[in-house]
């Protein structure tokens, strides 16, 4: 019921007998897939995209698609002929600062996808996972399009949400939402993968949610997320101005970086290492080629704004390593 409340927002419309409960947001995906799509089909992702779902097609058997993405969501116009090539039955996105690139999926793309995915008699799946972790700045948030009572009145939307990231790795309580065959199919998946999230974890999860103290650690973390995001800008724009920004997501809690034409990614993620910091290589985002190098910088973990500017300093310093002017572009 709490999740049902949460995924249709202000307007409602979400009925507690369509939401299975998960064991985190990476469980809700893999279940989806494993549901909706058979071993051997086509599944399309957006390009660049969270690695874990990557690994969680491939592990079903799956053969990812990538259709381009930038700032405003999936290219609508690219997807409609992804669905017409490969045959796919499955669009998987994140349509709320989306993974890796911070993106949001635009008023006018989300009615284009779900146009173009009921046109082509396929699934949307809406992860939501960031949906807890719009920074200060960020202004009002688009609604679930799980939620669009027009848009997915045919339930061509299945929602994926979660508590973990805004609380704890060890909070694994995560939420489907479906409707129809879709959700017979989710459920069914879902008793033999998993059965049911232990009901002490399913209680210490409600009673969080539900005590008064949950909306003032939800505006702790948007007030945390923003001055950290703010910090790592600083850092960046100071250090190392060669490492290409072209989106300053307010939202979530990484930064997705382009890289120099010709960078070695994997040697300066060595070399990064060697200087005592850990940064991410592009490469694992893409489920074809990449266009261009990137690296993604995250600045959660960190104990304090201070790890940050000296996690960028130490950037630099394997920059340097590797020849890297620090203006060079």
């Amino acid at each position: 019921g709490w999740f049902a409340r949460e995924i249709g927002g202000p307007h409602g419309g979400v009925a507690p007998s369509e939401v299975l409960i998960t064991a985190g947001g990476q469980s809700a995906l893999t279940t989806a897939l494993r549901a909706l799509a058979p071993p051997g089909a086509a599944v399309l992702v957006e390009s660049p995209t969270y690695p874990g779902m990557l690994a969680a097609a491939r592990a079903s058997g799956l053969r990812p698609v990538p259709v381009p993405a930038d700032t405003d969501g999936v290219r609508a116009d690219l997807l409609a002929e992804a669905f017409r090539a490969s045959g796919a039955r499955v669009f998987v996105c994140q349509p709320l600062f989306q993974n890796p690139t911070g993106g949001v999926l635009s008023g006018a793309r989300r009615a284009e996808v779900l146009r173009v995915a009921r046109a082509a008699g396929a699934f949307v799946v809406e992860d939501d996972f960031a949906r807890h972790l719009g920074h200060e700045d960020a202004g009002p948030l688009p609604g679930a399009m799980y939620a669009d009572s027009t848009g997915n009145a045919d339930g061509v939307v299945v929602h994926i949400c979660s508590l973990t990231k805004a609380t704890s790795p060890s909070m694994r309580v995560g939420a489907l939402a479906a409707r129809g065959p879709a959700l017979d199919r989710l459920r069914a998946i879902q008793i033999v993968d998993s059965f049911f999230v232990p009901r002490p974890l399913q209680e210490a999860a409600l009673e969080l949610v539900g005590a008064p103290a949950w909306s003032r650690h939800l505006r702790t973390v948007a007030a945390e997320l923003r001055a950290r995001r703010r910090t790592m800008l600083a850092a960046l724009a100071r250090e190392v101005p060669a490492l290409e920004l072209t989106h300053a997501p307010r939202g979530g809690y990484h930064l997705w970086l382009r890289l120099p034409a010709g960078t070695d990614e994997g040697a300066l993620v060595t070399a990064a290492l060697r200087a005592g910091v850990a940064v991410a290589p592009g490469r694992p985002y893409f489920a074809a080629e990449p266009p261009a190098p990137h690296l993604r910088l995250t600045f959660a973990p960190a104990a304090a704004e201070g790890e940050i500017v000296e996690g960028v300093r130490r950037l630099r310093t394997a920059c340097d390593a590797l020849g890297m002017p620090p203006g060079a572009g």
